[in-house]
């Protein structure tokens, strides 16, 4: 009697289970799933400079003051430019001994590094800038990169427009059986990073030339060398469209 109902109880929770699965069944017949994916371009609107700040002397007062002075004049740069003080960022100086192979370890000079993050909407802007920094010779200008200040309206529009096409390829496929596009059962989202940021790791064109000497000669015809002017930092370069892409997967209810 007892494996009897044993039995019975296991043929019970199988109906069950057959019926609760049964709506899964009726979901996977009436879905349509598609696939779309979406761009959105625009062009950049910000501008991000970084600059090394360095300094090195025997005097750890005489290192550290260089190095802010340094900072102070990109800040200065920034400011007279037209730059906010939200877009203008300053790290921390940092202060390590050298020793140079000295057995007393005794430090030999004192090396500071810092650095400065210049935020820049305006690039009309980013050729004074970098004019301005290369008179700084503790000043290192390390890299230019383009970028959109709202990501995530940029983002938003890739994501629409991926979506309206899943939803027309979806109608257009139903029409052709005369069915219609029902509620949207299930969707899956990826946005895809930021393509075509330009970015410029620091290069020579930015950093001042190496003074070149020419022959020249006076009105009774000696001739002699006289440094050339070196030539002026070359003008960055335009930045090109930004694109964001977003991919959707969506599962509609047929009707």
């Amino acid at each position: 009697m007892k494996n009897a109902l044993c039995v019975l109880g296991l043929w019970l929770l199988c109906c069950l289970c057959a019926a609760a699965q049964a709506p899964e069944v009726k979901f996977i017949a009436d879905t349509l799933v598609v696939q779309a994916d979406g761009t959105y371009e625009a062009d950049p609107d910000l501008a991000t400079m970084t600059f090394k700040i360095f300094s090195q002397d025997k005097d750890i007062q005489q290192a550290y003051t260089a190095a802010t002075q340094s900072m102070q004049h990109i800040v200065d740069l920034g400011t007279t430019n037209g730059l906010k003080k939200e877009d203008i960022l300053t790290g921390v100086l940092t202060v390590a001994p050298v020793y140079e192979g000295d057995r007393k370890k005794r430090a030999r000079s004192y090396y500071v590094q810092g650095e400065v993050t210049l935020h820049i909407r305006d690039f009309s802007r980013i050729g004074p800038i970098l004019d301005g920094s290369v008179e700084d010779g503790v000043a290192d200008f390390r890299s230019l990169t383009y970028s959109l200040a709202d990501e995530e309206a940029a983002k938003k529009q890739a994501v629409a427009e991926a979506m309206r096409r899943a939803v027309g390829r979806a109608a257009i496929a139903l029409e052709q059986k005369n069915q219609k596009l029902g509620a949207l059962r299930y969707m899956s989202l990826d946005v895809k990073q930021l393509v075509g940021v330009a970015e410029l790791e620091q290069f020579a064109q930015f950093q001042p030339g190496v003074a070149e000497s020419v022959a020249v000669s006076d009105k009774n015809g000696r001739f002699f060398h006289k440094a050339a002017a070196p030539p002026p930092p070359l003008p960055p370069p335009q930045p090109q469209k930004i694109a964001v892409s977003a991919s959707v997967q969506c599962a509609f209810q047929i009707l």
